[in-house]
């Protein structure tokens, strides 16, 4: 399901109370604002609320400040944080790979034909092999080796890319590297990675051959956010492709490598139309 070209979206979250929807509802219909889609989830555990509401003005001229500034006065009344997206807005996105081009070139593809909403700034990689698949999409490409000893700096490069681009989202598209604390603190929120799910139970190299001499019978991807513990960030989105005994570790691979582009761009996808919350270690998120 896409987000039709007039609708805004108004994502936000609170500590549970009573009212918090029709904090959201009764703003909306005093604003002259028709919702066309709806979704909240209270946390009963935690004690938390989430709203994620699509919404067209009725009337011409909305002004996008001046609905903020009245509505912050409402949400402070419940301690709610909110965020206000306009149509068609594109997300500014920094994309970061190494060797394996099959999530870039999936990602390419989806932003070429119109599927993402996000705007690529720059791909930044630590090896030079994939430039010339950049180059054809008209993409800035930043080749920063990285070393034990120039781990520092070269992160200090990322991050001014980063920075200069105005990249609002991180997406580690294969990118072979551990991410240093310091720069994981900076990215928190903000930076999507993907990996296969056979993890922890086969680590290290050729992980899918572990699985084949172990005999699996499903190979899956993970997409989440980072954070300092390795693979282990705030889980977005998982996939899973049932294997036989008649698939031979490079048939593994290639499903592997399938399920990771989906699970990838789904996670992208959910998280530029302000379906994912974070609180504390866990998501909360809205189906598209």
């Amino acid at each position: 399901m896409s987000q039709p070209a007039d609708t805004w979206i108004l994502a936000a979250q609170c500590p549970s109370r009573l009212g918090t929807v029709d904090v959201v509802t009764r703003f909306l219909k005093g604003q002259r604002c028709y919702i066309t889609e709806q979704q909240s989830f209270d946390d009963r555990l935690s004690g938390h609320f989430f709203i994620r509401t699509e919404f067209r003005p009725e009337d011409e001229g909305f002004d996008a400040e001046t609905f903020r500034e009245a509505f912050s006065a409402r949400a402070a009344e419940f301690a709610m944080t909110f965020e206000l997206t306009a149509p068609g807005a594109r997300m500014p996105v920094v994309i970061m790979v190494s060797k394996a081009d099959h999530c870039l070139n999936d990602l390419l593809y989806r932003y070429r034909t119109g599927q993402l909403p996000i705007e690529i700034r720059a791909v930044v990689s630590n090896h030079p092999d994939l430039e010339p698949l950049a180059a054809w999409h008209d993409l800035p490409y930043h080749h920063l080796p990285i070393t034990p000893e120039t781990k520092a700096e070269q992160e200090a490069r990322v991050w001014r890319v980063i920075e200069e681009t105005g990249a609002e989202l991180v997406i580690l598209a294969r990118y072979m590297q551990v991410l240093s604390s310091e720069m994981c603190r900076r990215l928190s929120g903000r930076a999507i990675n993907i990996h296969h799910s056979l993890l922890p139970g086969f680590k290290g190299a050729r992980p899918y051959h572990q699985a084949y001499d172990k005999g699996v019978k499903l190979v899956g991807a993970t997409a989440h956010y980072i954070n300092d513990d390795l693979d282990e960030g705030p889980i977005i989105t998982q996939g899973v492709e049932p294997v036989s005994h008649a698939d031979y570790p490079e048939d593994l691979v290639a499903k592997g490598r399938d399920i990771e582009c989906l699970t990838l761009s789904r996670a992208v996808g959910l998280h530029v139309e302000r379906r994912v919350f974070l609180h504390a270690n866990r998501t909360v998120v809205f189906s598209r």
